[in-house]
């Protein structure tokens, strides 16, 4: 048996806010991103993974009224899926930034830069799909 998506009800002002996490993760991520040190790669990613997740809430509590609760944000991708007209593309989306998630925090070896400006593209598909969302 599937297990339940766990969420939480939000309102329009909420969504806002988690709008505005997200832009402030993205450019922690774009600023961290231009220094060169090797370790820096996962913590721009990290804060780019920060970022599209925080999109995702934004972008279900605009459109469903309500935002993940739980620990496996795989799931998130499901209920993303759902919150808007291009809520298929926003999981795929959602579902390669966590895959790099997983190398950037939990990898032994190095996280590339290549792999972090990856990261933070992605995010930056996210965000921008919750300020358009937020212009309609």
């Amino acid at each position: 048996m599937a297990s339940q998506i766990r969420t939480a009800d939000c309102n329009a002002r909420e969504a806002g806010r988690r709008l505005r996490s997200a832009r402030a993760y993205l450019e922690a991520a774009e600023l961290i991103l231009v220094d060169d040190r090797e370790e820096f790669a996962g913590v721009a990613a990290g804060n780019a993974v920060l970022a599209g997740i925080a999109a995702t809430d934004a972008i279900c509590c605009k459109g469903l009224r309500k935002c993940f609760r739980g620990d496996d944000h795989r799931q998130a991708a499901e209920l993303l899926e759902t919150a808007s007209h291009d809520g298929p593309k926003l999981k795929k989306v959602l579902l390669r930034l966590l895959d790099l998630k997983d190398a950037a925090h939990y990898g032994f070896g190095d996280f590339s830069k290549a792999n972090a400006r990856k990261a933070v593209k992605l995010a930056r598909e996210l965000v921008s799909s919750a300020d358009v969302l937020f212009q309609r």
